[in-house]
């Protein structure tokens, strides 16, 4: 999609992220328990996206960083290290596997500061649709983000069905994979963006829009399947 609109390589991990990435932490937990009755199966999704996925990105986002578009062993070995996402991941793991728990006092620290992350995160999401509001005179932006929104919110969720019916899973199970295809783009493509400088009005409109209106492909999934 990226050449389609003639946009820069180093944008394209952030246009691939935006129809792709699934909101499955922040909204995906609430949605899961309210229309699935659990999150083991979200569970899956969230390990697979910040473990997998999330490294892929940065890996590209890290190569366009830099000048000389080089891959860099050494800086790509030490990304977990560098990123606060991947690090607290494979840190809470490793804890779980290993039957670890903080000390109470830790803990409580944790958890002020998990509660604090959501709510830091809408701010700069909201101060920057201010600052990166696009002009009028960008149509292609708009046409961009009609296709970002209907990639993620309408064929997404298609794919998942076609492919939950091939691999004939059962009823529960295909709703729990075509609700979590639906979810809205994560707030993370946001971050990732500006952090690297590059795609923000992108992404901060691809976010806003596919949160607003996957409402609705929500609720038509959880009434046609649920």
């Amino acid at each position: 999609m990226s050449w389609l609109f003639d946009r820069e390589p180093g944008e394209r991990p952030i246009r691939g992220m935006a129809p792709g990435y699934v909101n499955s932490a922040n909204l995906g937990i609430p949605i899961a328990t309210q229309v699935l009755g659990n999150v083991s199966f979200l569970a899956e999704v969230v390990l697979l996206q910040v473990l997998v996925v999330t490294p892929v990105i940065l890996v590209a986002l890290d190569r366009h960083s830099d000048p000389a578009g080089r891959v860099r062993v050494r800086r790509i070995a030490s990304l977990p290290v560098r990123n606060p996402v991947i690090l607290a991941s494979l840190l809470g793991v490793a804890c779980s596997a290993a039957g670890l728990r903080p000390p109470s006092a830790v803990g409580a620290s944790l958890a002020l500061l998990s509660g604090a992350a959501v709510p830091a995160a809408l701010v700069a999401l909201g101060a920057s649709l201010h600052r990166t509001a696009p002009s009028r005179a960008e149509p292609a932006g708009s046409v961009e983000l009609a296709m970002v929104t209907g990639l993620k919110l309408v064929a997404q969720p298609a794919i998942a069905y076609a492919a939950g019916l091939a691999l004939h899973l059962s009823a529960p199970q295909l709703l729990a994979v075509v609700v979590c295809a639906g979810l809205p783009t994560a707030q993370n493509t946001f971050v990732f963006a500006q952090e690297y400088g590059v795609g923000e009005a992108m992404a901060n409109r691809a976010v806003l829009v596919t949160t607003t209106l996957s409402l609705a492909t929500l609720a038509a999934v959880a009434a046609l399947l649920g």
